[in-house]
């Protein structure tokens, strides 16, 4: 009877020098070194961003609160003022151009929420005939820029006989290509189970979307309402067209008093008035910033 012995073999082991374990289809070896490069270079870019974007206004702000003799000369024990501020202030209605751009902001953002709303509601949870035919339409919309139908828009409000009013300037805007979209993207990710429930309840369409979609599209009302103010917060051309009068004037336009060149031009009485006019949209984008990065984030992904 024989009996047959087994050892175990001693397994030979491969050199694996600078190489990391890589994962099954991978094609090459991965160095330690390529995690570290890929970060520094966005960290390096995004601080890169930041300074251009912070020096303008950094130059502002200085320009703004020392006198006109610092306005180019950066010396740190500069004396600081406020005169600046109240000459650029007398200078001006800008109590009539606050009030005007207030009105004219919050006409436009209230038509376009509803008007959006509606539109988005409908391309979302509706199913009619020419549905895919009218978004496409819509879309159409944001590859047709605003400066182009100045010439129509004018002939339209002569026509209506609202040329140098407020809801002249905002007539225009009104229906926004731009909110259907990211409004529609947003009811679409929103589960059917919780429209289904909320009819089951006796809800009708309207009340569905103002109980259900609306409360879960907060966040990206917040994101919309900051881009739109800003636009028409900011928007020159058209009311420069449009408007005739101090009555009716924005800020945008009203600012163009201090481009004029007959008694030299103050950069510190500019960069003041700048200031003023801009301080409110800072002040709601740092207040809002973080719903607005994350709405427009969700709807990306959507």
């Amino acid at each position: 009877m024989s009996v047959l012995l087994s050892f175990p073999r001693k397994r030979e082991s491969i050199p694996t020098v600078g190489v990391e374990n890589a994962p099954t289809g991978t094609m090459g070896p991965r160095f330690r070194g390529d995690d570290k490069i890929g970060p520094a270079l966005e960290t390096a870019g995004a601080w890169m961003l930041a300074l251009v974007w912070i020096l303008p206004l950094a130059y502002a702000l200085w320009a703004a609160i020392h006198p006109s003799a610092y306005s180019a000369h950066f010396v740190l024990d500069a004396p600081l003022t406020l005169e600046n501020f109240a000459r650029a202030w007398n200078a001006a209605p800008f109590a009539r151009y606050f009030l005007n751009t207030f009105l004219l902001v919050t006409l436009i953002l209230a038509t376009q929420l509803v008007l959006c709303t509606l539109a988005a509601y409908a391309f979302a949870r509706f199913a009619f005939v020419g549905r895919d035919i009218a978004f496409i339409l819509v879309l159409l919309q944001l590859m047709i820029m605003p400066d182009v139908l100045i010439v129509e828009n004018y002939r339209t409000m002569s026509a209506l006989g609202i040329v140098d009013t407020i809801p002249a300037i905002g007539l225009p805007y009104m229906a926004s290509a731009f909110g259907i979209f990211l409004l529609r993207q947003t009811f679409k990710s929103v589960p059917r189970e919780l429209d289904e429930a909320a009819r089951v309840e006796g809800a009708g369409p309207l009340t569905v979307l103002l109980k259900v979609y609306v409360p879960l599209a907060k966040p990206v009302y917040i994101a919309y309402g900051l881009v739109s103010v800003s636009y028409h917060w900011n928007n020159f051309l058209w009311p420069l067209i449009v408007t005739n009068s101090v009555n009716t004037r924005p800020l945008t336009v009203g600012l163009q008093i201090f481009a004029s060149t007959d008694q030299g031009i103050d950069w510190s009485v500019i960069t003041a008035a700048t200031l003023m006019t801009s301080a409110p949209l800072l002040v709601a984008f740092l207040l809002f910033q973080r719903q607005f990065v994350q709405s427009f984030m969700r709807a990306g992904i959507r």
